[in-house]
């Protein structure tokens, strides 16, 4: 338990006198120092939300705890179990731990404070009609804090009551949103708004999105696995999810035959920037060095040590652009620091066309595989990515029925995991698969 602290002095200092609020406001000089600065600060958010009478003591309640914490370089949030009827998770409970000398919550009105996950549209998509609804929904039944979005994906209603959250749930539901994941479950998926709104989309993200949390919907809902497990989808090696940091299953889209090169949007480059633009910012920068620039200022691209990496298509947007034979790129492992430190995804799968119906139903068998294998051999509190480092590649993919593939990297221009005592035998294998 937390060291029981003296009871705060309130101060009437940093909002005008036409407060809404019934709770005198506290002194906070901690809190006004991040309202300094060319930013714009959460504070001034709080304060703001703090003048409405629909949740005014909410707001001066939790600026009086943050300032406390603060103050004291500590957290007073505990966490608990707190969902909605037929649900696990989808809340992040908060509880204040702050207690005054009678026992009662020195910060009454923030004494629960919960944080509601909904799932995003895929893409985060969104109508103007649709977001007044929630906000308004927001308004009625929380504290009017919102956030797009949360590293997991999901949008993040901060702050409402136990009484609350179940009314808040219901409403939104009514009108089609649904909770995401929290606790130890699959999490509400992201994905990039792809083909929406970006030429160099290589694959359906959206479709690929909601094929995923559709079928693992149970898994989200009810959590029941050793920890957390994400699915990303970003739709071109630029990776705009972040998915190789941030999935343990990435699926990003790419080609596999050669760069289109428009040799005259080329040459009308190079006139525009210069023959030393084009050398400095795409040619060198090349991390193969695949490129090359002809006297004639058309583009020469060795195809065969092109990585991927899409500076060049960046820079260069009319003269070069992904090719035709469009796939995904499977990565499984991704994750930031928990027991063995950061993960980035390691290729699970070096390619897989996505074209018709069996395809996608292949993606989310091999998902299943995923997920059922690591329910079953991981630890507690133990991500897919570490669980692999533990028991090793090989034993993963025997456990998930995929053969190994000398194309299976951590990063370009790596070696593969094929064992090099087992290399022919290996290779054997793989020309007889290409073979067939």
């Amino acid at each position: 338990m937390a060291d029981t602290p003296k009871n705060p002095e309130r101060h009437h200092t940093f909002i005008p006198a036409e407060k809404k609020s019934s709770i005198p406001f506290y002194d906070t000089p901690n809190l006004d120092e991040l309202e300094k600065g060319p930013w714009p600060s959460f504070v001034t958010g709080i304060k703001r939300l703090a003048m409405q009478e629909d949740y005014g003591d909410m707001m001066v309640d939790l600026l009086g705890q943050l300032e406390h914490s603060y103050n004291t370089r500590l957290g007073y949030w505990k966490g608990g179990t707190i969902s909605v009827f037929g649900y696990g998770g989808g809340i992040i409970p908060r509880f204040t731990e702050l207690m005054g000398a009678d026992g009662t919550p020195m910060f009454p009105a923030c004494k629960e404070f919960h944080t509601v996950r909904v799932q995003p549209p895929a893409g985060n998509h969104y109508s103007t009609d649709m977001l007044r609804k929630l906000s308004d929904s927001w308004s009625k039944w929380g504290s009017g804090l919102v956030a797009f979005h949360g590293q997991t994906g999901n949008i993040m209603f901060i702050g409402t009551n136990n009484e609350n959250v179940q009314h808040f749930f219901d409403e939104i539901n009514a009108y089609g949103w649904d909770l995401g994941g929290a606790g130890p479950c699959v999490r509400t998926a992201m994905c990039c708004i792809g083909a929406a709104r970006c030429e160099q989309s290589c694959a359906n993200e959206m479709k690929i999105h909601r094929l995923l949390v559709n079928n693992f919907i149970d898994d989200m809902h009810r959590p029941a696995l050793p920890y957390k497990f994400k699915f990303k989808v970003s739709g071109c090696p630029n990776d705009c999810m972040n998915s190789i940091q941030r999935a343990d299953m990435a699926v990003i889209g790419t080609w596999r035959d050669d760069m289109k090169v428009d040799q005259d949007q080329v040459k009308a480059f190079v006139a525009d920037k210069g023959r030393k633009y084009v050398v400095d910012n795409v040619v060198t920068r090349c991390p193969t060095n695949a490129l090359s620039l002809n006297d004639d200022d058309t583009l020469n691209v060795d195809n065969r040590n092109c990585v991927r990496c899409m500076h060049c298509i960046n820079v260069m947007t009319k003269a070069l652009s992904v090719g035709d034979d469009k796939g995904v790129t499977i990565l499984i492992g991704g994750k930031r620091t928990l027991k063995i430190g950061d993960l980035m995804g390691t290729v699970l799968i070096p390619f897989m066309k996505l074209e018709n119906e069996d395809d996608y139903e292949k993606l989310t068998e091999l998902a299943e595989e995923i997920i059922d294998f690591w329910a079953e051999n991981g630890l507690e509190h133990e991500r897919c990515g570490e669980m692999i480092d533990r028991i090793g590649l090989v034993n993963f993919l025997e456990g998930i029925d995929v053969e190994v593939d000398p194309n299976m990297i951590a990063s370009a221009r790596q070696s593969s995991y094929v064992r090099m005592d087992t290399w022919d035998e290996e290779a054997d294998k793989w020309n007889q698969r290409q073979a067939g």
